[in-house]
């Protein structure tokens, strides 16, 4: 049996490897000709019609060149209002909400103990300054020792300074409000235990709000103390509110690289907290080319545009500078008169033709 199974593998040895090789030989005639398929329907879309495209004319405009960065509202006068001293809450007056003067209690800490020693140092001073009146006539005439008339005359200080440090810790009992200002929500409530760590409410001044935002120290030269900025609280209105640079911080943020400014605003309606944009005018009136934002070509360490010179897509490498919502300004690589294709971009090729359809504006081309 093992000899007619050898003789039967051998004679079917043939008959297996003849299908391999057929299928082998087809294999590589499918892949030679799916390529060559490949190769020419590649030729034929490169050896087409002309790329459609719309064009823009470089032109050089006049533009001020302006710095968004983020900023954030703050309020003039703002406080914490704590007590000095831990005990318990025996008055609370906190009008939530409404404005208060300077000097109005807000609240009173429970201070009998202090007020009681005050009173007994009252009383022991009266008797102090008694006996130094009586000792100060007798010192006239030589009747008693002049240590004695000293004695008694540093008791009469020593009680004053004791009624003044009591008289301190009575104040310290007593939460004023700070400036005239709108008193928040209150924080706590009476008959509580409060210790200088509790927040019993804050205070707030609204007129003259100001603004704190940073700028690049690159920028540094475009903020100068006087100076105003353009300050947009809602992005809704489109409105822009003045701000007059108050202070600049003197030392630049090692972190971040960012140099604080403060600005107080002109006008405007809004709350401590809030987040606006604030523009600084670098420069004002300058020539520049303008171009659409999606004619730009981003690549790893460069960008390009696309012009038209000849009938032909020509691939041009171009520096950017400021950048806005839908424009943005070529500081080189392009010259006034230059064509530049804003409709079609992806479709044109290195030196292959294009059929310009349509001069276009650029308010309409970066729409």
């Amino acid at each position: 049996m093992n000899v007619i199974a050898r003789s039967a593998l051998a004679e079917g040895l043939p008959s297996l490897t003849k299908p391999l090789s057929s299928l082998f030989i087809a294999g590589s005639l499918f892949i030679t000709l799916s390529c060559g398929e490949k190769k020419d329907t590649f030729q034929q879309k490169g050896g087409g019609g002309p790329t459609i495209v719309d064009v823009i004319v470089a032109k050089s405009e006049k533009v001020s060149d302006k710095v968004e960065v983020n900023g954030t509202i703050v309020a003039n006068e703002f406080a914490e209002l704590r007590p000095e001293v831990s005990g318990l809450l025996t008055f609370l007056d906190v009008p939530e909400g409404k404005t208060v003067q300077k000097g109005t209690v807000i609240a009173r800490i429970n201070n009998a103990d202090l007020l009681a020693q005050l009173n007994r140092s009252k009383i022991q001073l009266d008797l102090a300054e008694t006996t130094e009146k009586r000792l100060k006539q007798l010192i006239a005439v030589n009747g008693i020792n002049q240590a004695d008339y000293d004695l008694a005359f540093n008791n009469v200080n020593t009680l004053k300074a004791d009624m003044a440090y009591t008289q301190a810790l009575i104040d310290k009992t007593i939460i004023k409000a700070p400036f005239t200002g709108v008193v928040g929500l209150r924080k706590v409530s009476e008959g509580s235990y409060v210790t200088p760590q509790n927040i019993i409410a804050t205070m707030q001044q609204l007129s003259n709000l100001r603004i704190d935002f940073t700028v690049p120290e690159s920028y540094q030269q475009y903020v100068n103390k006087g100076g105003t900025v353009e300050v947009m609280l809602d992005q809704a209105s489109g409105k822009y509110e003045t701000a007059h640079i108050l202070a600049i911080e003197p030392q630049v943020n090692q972190t971040t690289r960012n140099l604080t400014v403060r600005a107080v605003l002109s006008s405007g309606n809004t709350s401590p907290g809030s987040f606006a944009k604030v523009y600084i005018t670098a420069s004002n009136n300058k020539n520049s080319i303008l171009i659409p934002s999606n004619s730009i070509i981003p690549e790893a360490r460069s960008k390009k545009v696309v012009t038209v010179k000849g009938g032909k897509a020509v691939f041009t490498q171009v520096e950017t500078g400021d950048r806005r919502e839908d424009v943005v300004e070529v500081t080189k690589g392009l010259s006034v008169g230059d064509t530049v294709v804003v409709s079609g971009v992806l479709f044109a090729r290195p030196d292959a033709p294009v059929k310009v359809r349509s001069v276009r504006n650029l308010n309409v081309a970066s729409k």
